[in-house]
């Protein structure tokens, strides 16, 4: 295990339109702001995006499984920002679900808002943890 202490910094309460992506407004925003670490919480509808599920084996690198959601869901989960390439790189996992059917996963391509989605972002100071290419999973990861 490897970690940093850091503090809490600024707090910022989103409210995303109908049809936004989420991740492409909360990438601006951390660009605005200049946020490089950061924790944020997402709840409300998407009607929209692919996510994965787990890898299909447990072999390294990993071939994920992936899942749609289709038409509009209910949606909450906790995601990080931190940069990769000194660009803000996200990493969500999330419940999605409508009706009887709920599904999990780590939510990667075309999110879409459907009516509103809230988002409360805590950004993290003083750390300075980054994104990075793992050689032997093939994935960005978190370096700290």
């Amino acid at each position: 295990m490897r970690y940093q202490k850091g503090a809490v910094g600024r707090l910022f309460v989103v409210a995303f339109e109908d049809k936004e992506n989420p991740f492409l407004e909360l990438t601006e925003l951390a660009k605005k702001e200049n946020i490089h670490s950061a924790i944020f919480w997402l709840i409300g509808g998407l009607k929209g995006g692919r996510f994965v599920a787990g890898p299909q084996t447990d072999e390294l690198p990993p071939v994920p499984i992936w899942k749609e959601i289709v038409g509009n869901n209910e949606i909450v989960g906790i995601g990080t920002i931190f940069r990769y390439d000194d660009e803000p790189k996200i990493h969500f996992h999330g419940v999605y679900g409508r009706e009887d059917f709920v599904k999990m996963g780590c939510l990667r391509e075309n999110p879409e808002v459907f009516l509103i989605l809230e988002a409360v972002l805590m950004e993290i100071n003083d750390v300075n943890a980054v994104r990075a290419l793992d050689e032997k999973s093939k994935m960005i990861l978190l370096k700290v």
